[in-house]
This record gives structure tokens, C-alpha cells and sequence, in this order.
């Protein structure tokens, strides 16, 4: 199995460790930092440690390659597709990246409101802190962003890309998303990310900066069922 078929264990279980709850079957990230939990794999002892990790009255998202099975006790609310994709290119040629700022724990409180208004996936009050964020302002307001989620031995995800309505049409999610992938460049890793399935733009955008598809992805959001043991 590639690295990149269950990223959220693979960088639970690596770089992003210290952000994490849970044990050598099952992790998922602190409630404040972000939703996603993974299984270490589909054996019955691994699906019961997830399922364990799920407060009643919470959800968690799985995100994997492999078809998702849903654990005892958990009833899934939500399933959908996704699709995966790496970059093949290096994209410094798509600066100069004037006016894109870093961003950190001063802008958290802007940054969750933004992505509160953009839904650009589970992004809570700690969810800056997985990786390096870089936004753009105008007139003081920050009007996009986009930053690093998964973090695996040798790939780091591009994620949280968002525009403010008042901001959209000029580029700024294009110039942010490479910004950020340079950044990964630098360090030697690949960059990659996910997108919905049937997002065609965003698909389209990725495309256009030289990210190809790798495969697609399963996503379940995840409960505890009714009168089903407490974590």
C-alpha cells in the first residue's frame, strides 16, 4: 500500500504525531486541531480502536483510498468521492508571489472565519497549526488563504485554499496554492491534494498548475450510532 492511501494515519503516525489522540490501531487529531481519524487498517481489533475514539454527540472524517468500513457502533451520515492528485512539476514559475504573507497564531481567529465562510474542508481553531499558512490581504482584510495539512515522509498536503466573495476573480487561490506548494518543493517533498470529486473547477485549476490525478479517494463522515457504547 502506498503512503498516500491513508494519509491521515500515515502522517498521524509521523510528523504530525504530536497533533494526535489515539494508539498504535487507531489516531485521529486533537478536537481543536481537525475531524479526521483513521484506522490503521480494516482489521476488526483496528475498526473498534477508531470507533473508540468517537465521542458521542461528535463526528470524525475518514479519508482513504480503500473502500471505507464503517466500524461497529459508528453509523456513517455522510459518504462521498474525492480525487488525490500530485504535482509532476516544480511551480516557481508561477511567481513572483509579492503581497502573500506567512500567517499564524495572530490571524487564527480571521483565518477560521474565513474558512467558516468558504467551507474548504474541516478547518477548526488549531487547524493553522498542522503546517505553514500563507494569505493575502487588501485593505487589511484577509481576503484568501491556503496552507498545509497531511504531512507523510516525503509528501506534504496543500489544503485550505479559500477566497473571500468580496476577493474572487483575480488569481489569488492559483497564486496562493503554488505559493504554498514552492514552499514543499524547498523542502525536498512532493506536494499533493484532494479535492471533491465534483469539483470540476477546482480540479481544472489544479490540473492547470501541473497536478495530476493520482486516484480517487473515499470519504465517510463518521458517528457514533444510537445506544452505542461510549468512547
Amino acid at each position: 500500500m502506498h503512503l498516500l492511501d491513508r494519509p491521515v494515519w500515515d502522517s498521524l503516525s509521523s510528523h504530525l504525531e504530536p497533533l494526535g489522540l489515539g494508539g498504535a490501531l487507531a489516531k485521529r487529531f486533537k478536537r481543536d486541531v481537525n475531524l479526521f481519524a483513521s484506522a490503521r487498517d480494516d482489521s476488526d481489533e483496528a475498526l473498534a480502536a477508531l470507533a473508540d475514539l468517537v465521542q458521542p454527540g461528535e463526528h470524525v472524517y475518514v479519508l482513504q483510498v480503500p473502500t471505507i468500513v464503517v466500524p461497529p457502533g459508528c453509523v456513517a451520515v455522510k459518504q462521498a468521492m474525492g480525487v488525490q492528485m500530485v504535482a509532476t512539476r516544480g511551480l516557481r514559475s508561477e511567481g513572483p508571489f509579492d503581497g502573500i504573507r506567512p500567517l499564524g497564531d495572530a490571524d487564527a481567529a480571521e483565518m477560521l472565519a474565513l474558512a467558516r465562510l468558504t467551507e474548504p474542508g474541516p478547518f477548526l481553531q488549531r487547524t493553522h497549526t498542522m503546517g505553514r499558512f500563507v494569505g493575502v490581504r487588501i485593505d487589511g482584510r484577509l481576503a484568501a488563504m491556503a496552507g498545509e495539512r497531511m504531512h507523510l515522509p516525503g509528501y506534504t498536503e496543500v489544503s485550505g485554499v479559500c477566497t473571500h466573495p468580496d476577493f474572487r476573480g483575480h488569481g489569488l487561490a492559483r497564486r496562493l496554492s503554488a505559493a504554498v506548494a514552492v514552499g514543499i518543493e524547498d523542502r525536498g517533498e512532493r506536494a499533493f491534494l484532494h479535492a471533491w470529486r465534483s469539483n470540476h473547477a477546482a480540479i481544472a485549476l489544479y490540473e492547470s498548475l501541473g497536478f495530476v490525478l493520482r486516484t480517487e479517494v473515499h470519504v465517510a463522515v463518521l458517528e457514533r450510532a444510537a445506544g452505542g457504547p461510549a468512547a
